[in-house]
């Protein structure tokens, strides 16, 4: 036995010298650079590529089977003359006895120098779809022609394919260095491209965790895009199972371009990944993110990838200066009040499909502000936008851009004529001529309405607000209701509480014509007037709560516009009021003392007017609002009113006439002492001016003035008629006689 033993061994160790003198016979004696032609056919006939191989080709045998290939190309038989790929060195090798055991055992595969071009030509046809294919071509003589139509055609059974083993994958490291891809699109001209691509890894094993790290420079042209990359972490491959994960990511870069004005963008992301085929969900935890001063965590996970992809997860932002970071990746917010955005902070779970996108169980804080509610994105293609908030305070003013130059100094002249004719009006107090009507408009010309924008948007939102701060006004309690698609918007309520009163709006906005339509109800009650007239930097001329329901109508795109075009009707009333800065009083005592052919003694007094009621109906014509029957009811007296506003210029014209109806009582100056022949006497003052003057542009009508005194002489004729006549004569002739001296 021992001998046999001996034996054996000795015929082993022979045959393995056999195998290694054969194997350096082989890599010394035959050199595969001298079947580059068979080796190029093979590629036609099995792989359906043309292969260039213009480098030399290495190779070894045992024990490892050893292949390196310099300067080669790949094309398509399409296009034998346009290679898609092209390297300058593939070095691999492979162990040969784990081969006959479908295992696959590598030492290290080095690329180099890989350069991969795709193209999609104007057709719409990419040169990717060529590999594998053959060209068309006449058939071979004597190959058999395909079947004629109708001819039965014989068919070969079909035997069943038996599932192939698996193949364990075993490679000591992957290195790729120097590597291009590039994307070149004709129909649309974009351009995309990763260049310098490096990546390298430890050893690549099934079911282990294999260290990868990779760097590469990507690009853009549609815009001009450019970012730098890399990527580190240990991927881990479960084929059996179908699993993959990513431990330990972190992917970081800098993005430069056009878009971002110069300024640059730094990023990182880190977390773990998976991808489980099997079930079909895809997951990344423990998310980290930053760009430039913005800092998030969060996690998603995404089911039913064979399908309509469902993600869903949560994310939160950490409190971040939004107007910075804005200025940090070259962009520009509208302008607003110095400090706005400053403190942005978000937590929301999250939920999305490849069209849309749902924030809910919102957690929003904005500056002072803190919303909480639902965001969603129905549809990204129609810009599908639902939102449900509930903020505690919100200041929108803070968040709109301020009045332009030109609107400023429009508004700074309408205030220097309306301060000018104030003060000569209170100088005067009524004894001087009636103010000038204003000359210059009260509107801006500036496009308003972002047409093309608001034509796109699909928006449904229901907005409520503890405080809502709107064009200065501290609205409490605030609710919006609005809607709009196919570019009619449509206010479906907006209502809150306002100083101690309430209002309502509706209204629809149409920018389909060329010119936008507006329709806007509204319900106002028991508001104070001159808080509202200050919140907008207006001069009050009257004090009390108004209630007022209005129906009007515009058009155009500019606040002069909408006027220009203002149609519709109001009607108004405000309650236990004050006439600031008017005494109506005075101006009635000027009268008086005219028909008394007396002077005034006493100095006017700029004391108010207070009035128990001023109310009347409005009729808006093209930006005028006829007004034909203000009335006021004053203690002791009944002010009624006929005139307009012209809204254009927010100036009034109005005949305005004060009837004593019964105090009697001593005037505060001798020389306008009422007594009873003045009771029930409508004494006529005109109005004319800026409207924010109010009773303050009055004066006694002196035309119509004359006509009391023709009437109060015809009266005073009648009564001696009657005293001196009695019942000499018959009532008929009595009549006639007062008539006639009225006249």
């Amino acid at each position: 036995m021992k001998a046999f033993g001996k034996i054996l061994g000795l015929v082993l160790l022979g045959l393995l010298l056999i195998i290694v003198a054969a194997g350096f016979a082989l890599t010394h004696f035959f050199d595969p650079n001298d079947y580059k032609n068979e080796i190029r056919q093979i590629a036609r006939d099995k792989a359906h590529i043309e292969l260039t191989l213009n480098g030399d080709i290495g190779w070894s045998l045992f024990p490892w089977l050893g292949l390196e290939l310099h300067e080669a190309s790949v094309a398509t038989l399409i296009k034998p003359d346009e290679p898609y790929a092209d390297l300058q060195m593939l070095g691999l090798s492979v162990r040969v006895l784990p081969l006959l055991r479908r295992e696959v055992q590598m030492s290290d595969v080095r690329v180099e120098g890989l350069n991969l071009r795709l193209n999609r030509d104007k057709n719409g046809h990419g040169n990717w779809e060529d590999i594998g294919k053959l060209p068309t071509a006449a058939p071979a003589p004597g190959s058999t022609p395909p079947a004629a139509a109708g001819e039965p055609v014989a068919e070969t059974p079909a035997q069943p394919e038996k599932p192939p083993q698996p193949i364990r994958l075993d490679i000591d490291s992957l290195t790729v260095n120097n590597a291009r891809v590039e994307y070149n699109d004709e129909q649309t001209g974009k351009q995309f491209s990763a260049e310098s691509i490096q990546l390298s890894t430890g050893a690549v094993h099934d079911s282990t965790n294999i260290p990868l790290k990779a760097t590469a420079f990507l690009s853009t042209n549609q815009p001009v895009l450019r970012v730098r990359t890399e990527l580190n972490g240990e991927l881990r491959i479960e084929r059996a199972l179908q699993r993959y994960k990513f431990e330990d990511l972190k992917l970081s870069g800098e993005l430069t371009g056009d878009p971002l004005q110069g300024k640059a963008m730094t990023f990182s992301a880190q977390g773990q990944m998976l991808l489980d085929k099997a079930a079909n969900v895809a997951e990344w935890t423990g998310i980290k993110i930053s760009a430039n001063q913005l800092r998030a965590l969060g996690e998603l996970k995404a089911n039913d990838l064979d399908k309509t992809p469902q993600i869903t997860g949560a994310i939160s932002i950490a409190q971040f200066d939004l107007a910075k970071f804005v200025d940090s990746i070259g962009q520009t917010l509208p302008a607003m009040a110095e400090g706005s955005l400053s403190k942005v902070e978000l937590v929301s779970r999250v939920a999305a499909t490849p069209t849309s996108l749902a924030l809910d169980n919102i957690n929003l804080k904005l500056d002072d502000s803190s919303f909480s509610g639902r965001i969603a994105v129905e549809d990204f293609a129609k810009q599908s936008l639902r939102a449900i908030l509930k903020a505690d305070t919100f200041n929108v003013d803070r968040y709109l851009p301020p009045k332009s130059e030109k609107a400023a100094s429009a508004t700074q002249a309408r205030q220097t004529e309306v301060a000018s004719t104030e003060a000569d009006a209170m100088a005067g107090a009524g004894s001087t001529p009636l103010p000038d009507k204003p000359s210059k408009s009260a509107w801006s010309t500036e496009r308003l309405f972002p047409v093309e924008r608001l034509s796109k948007l699909d928006v449904n939102a229901d907005l409520t607000f503890g405080q809502l701060t709107l064009d200065k006004l501290p609205i409490q309690n605030a609710a919006l209701k609005a809607t709009g698609q196919g570019g009619l918007l449509t206010l479906e309520n907006l209502r809150g509480e306002l100083y101690n009163g309430d209002f309502e709006a509706k209204g629809t906005l149409d920018v389909r014509p060329n010119a936008p339509l507006l329709n806007l109800q509204t319900r106002i009650n028991r508001v104070p007037v001159e808080k509202i007239l200050e919140s907008q930097g207006k001069n009050p001329p009257v004090k009390g709560l108004v209630n007022l329901t209005s129906t009007v109508t515009g058009s155009g795109n500019s606040q002069q516009a909408l006027i220009d075009t203002l149609n519709g009707n109001a009607s108004f009333v405000i309650n236990n009021g004050v006439l600031l800065n008017a005494n109506l009083e005075q101006q009635l005592c000027k009268g008086i003392a005219t028909l008394n052919r007396k002077s005034l003694s006493g100095e006017p007094r700029g004391k108010d007017t207070p009035f128990q009621e001023l109310k009347g109906n409005l009729t808006f014509r093209n930006g005028v609002a006829s007004n034909p029957d203000l009335k006021v009811r004053i203690p002791g007296m009944t002010v009624n009113g006929d005139g307009d506003i012209d809204l254009k210029v927010l100036g009034m014209d109005y005949r305005v006439g004060i009837i004593v109806e019964g105090d009697t009582s001593a005037m505060p100056d001798p020389a306008c002492q009422v007594g009873e022949k003045f009771v029930g006497i409508e004494w006529p003052l005109r109005c004319r001016g800026p409207l924010e003057l109010g009773a303050k542009a009055c004066r006694v009508d002196n035309e119509r003035l004359g006509q009391v005194a023709t009437k109060m002489a015809g009266d005073k004729l009648s009564e001696k008629i009657d005293e001196k006549l009695g019942d000499k004569v018959s009532p008929e002739l009595k009549n006639a006689l007062k008539g006639l001296f009225k006249r």
